[in-house]
Parts: structure tokens; C-alpha cells; sequence
């Protein structure tokens, strides 16, 4: 029974290092998809795509969370994987004593996963660990997602240009984005070459991979448009649908920065 608990405690711990981890990940920069990939990838060992490797050996802040990750997995795996085989293997149970270890155990991962999975413990963790950091280092911790308002319809996203798409071999200026409600952030050029907050100049090539900014209906509509009548057609009826959007936007926020005036029905005598 103490090794089922143990392998339980294991889990939790893991749970929690990989959470610490996500959130420390996510105030260098990166995305909460990525910073959750990561952490997991690391503490595990199982490895990750060369772009994302990039990502972390060239920022020394994540080089360190990960080679910290990588440390406490090797420790945990070996730990839980020893528990795991005390727990079944290592004592002589009748098959009602090995039932209830499971059940235990089953029901302990399971707990672990509503755990890992809840939104609010996920909030209040984000919110104790940013103080943490904060007070005890010197990483940035900002909120991306809060000053980037990374809610409801909005969203960071890359996009890879391909040589059909209709931004391919056009400039800036001449694709007009901005009138769809999309900024564009960076563009991540061949050869590790980026161009942070790029002008109207800059020339969209095949094989770049933009940065952008904006609503996720737009950013998925423009990730699909391709070159000829259609993607300008396309274009254009993105801009009056964003017109309209901003505009309802403008009156709704009129309306209610305006003053209420309380009327007073008369009386009837």
C-alpha cells in the first residue's frame, strides 16, 4: 500500500514541477500550447521538433527551466517506474488485496487528472508562481496573454506562406491586413533571419512564416486564401465584414459610455 501511495505522490509532484515549468515558459514568451508541450517533453525525455528545440537553446532563461525539467524527469520517471513495480510485483498479495491497490491507484490518477485539467487551480497557480518569480528572480513575468487580450475571438498565430497563397511576392502595404483587423508582428524568414515589426516595404516571400495578430476567423480565412479573382474577392469581403464589426463595436461602446437619464413618469391626477 505505501508504494501505491508513493507512485500517487510521484504523479502529484510531476503534475506540479510541469505546471511551475509551463507557466515560467510562458513568461519568456511563448504560447500556452507550447510552453505546456515543452515542460511535458522535457520532464519526460520524449524530445521535440528541431524549430522548437530553436526556441528554447537560443533564450537562456528557457535553456535553464528546461535542463531543470530534464533533471527532476530523470529522477521521477526512475522513481515512479520503481513504485509501480513495489506496488505489484514486490509483495506476495492475495487477489482481493491486489484489486483494492488498483482501485486506489486508479482512482488516485484519476483525481490527479481533474486535478491537472481544472481551470481554476490552473488561475490561481499562474497567479502564486508569477509572484514567486517576480520576487525570488529576475524573469520577465508579464502576461502575454493579458496585454496581448489573448481572449474570445482574438489570438496570436503563425502562418507559413506558401507559394500559391495569395500574400505570396506581394508588400505590406498592398495586402491592407490592417483593414481585416490583422497585424502583422514579425516575419520569421529562412536561414533564422527575423524582421520584427515589419513596414509597408517589407515583401512577403514564399517560405516565410508571419506572425500575426487578430481574430481567429480572419487569421483562419486568410491562412486558406490563394492567389487569382477569388482571394480578392476574398479580401474584399473580409474588410466589410470587419467594417461592420467594428462599427457595431463603436456604437455598442457608445451606448454605454453615454450617461443613463432616469425618467420620471407623471402621475395621473
Amino acid at each position: 500500500m505505501v508504494s501505491v501511495i508513493s507512485l500517487i505522490i510521484i504523479i502529484f509532484l510531476s503534475i506540479i514541477v510541469t505546471r511551475i515549468a509551463t507557466i515560467a515558459l510562458m513568461h519568456t514568451g511563448l504560447s500556452k500550447q507550447s510552453s505546456r508541450f515543452q515542460a511535458r517533453s522535457a520532464f519526460t525525455g520524449v524530445g521535440y521538433t528541431t524549430g522548437e528545440a530553436e526556441n528554447i537553446v537560443q533564450h537562456p532563461v528557457r535553456r535553464k527551466i528546461v535542463m531543470l525539467l530534464m533533471l527532476l524527469g530523470n529522477a521521477g520517471v526512475i522513481s515512479a517506474i520503481a513504485s509501480l513495480l513495489l506496488a505489484f510485483i514486490g509483495e506476495n498479495e492475495d487477489d482481493i488485496a491486489m484489486i483494492y491497490k488498483l482501485l486506489i491507484l486508479l482512482g488516485g490518477i484519476v483525481s490527479l487528472w481533474i486535478f491537472a485539467s481544472s481551470d481554476l487551480i490552473d488561475n490561481w497557480m499562474s497567479r502564486v508562481v508569477g509572484r514567486m518569480l517576480k520576487k525570488f528572480t529576475d524573469l520577465n513575468v508579464s502576461d502575454y496573454d493579458g496585454l496581448l487580450r489573448l481572449s474570445g475571438d482574438y489570438e496570436i498565430s503563425e502562418l507559413l506562406v506558401e507559394q500559391e497563397d495569395w500574400m505570396a511576392d506581394k508588400r505590406l502595404k498592398d495586402l491592407s491586413l490592417r483593414e481585416e483587423g490583422i497585424n502583422v508582428l514579425g516575419v520569421n524568414r529562412k536561414k533564422g533571419k527575423f524582421i520584427g515589426t515589419p513596414t509597408g516595404e517589407t515583401k512577403v516571400r514564399a517560405g516565410d512564416k508571419l506572425v500575426l495578430y487578430g481574430r481567429k476567423s480572419g487569421l483562419k480565412n486568410l491562412d486558406t486564401r490563394k492567389k487569382g479573382i477569388h482571394g480578392n474577392i476574398e479580401h474584399k469581403k473580409t474588410i466589410n465584414e470587419h467594417r461592420a464589426i467594428e462599427q457595431r463595436e463603436n456604437e455598442e461602446d457608445e451606448l454605454e459610455s453615454q450617461p443613463q437619464v432616469l425618467v420620471k413618469k407623471e402621475e395621473k391626477v
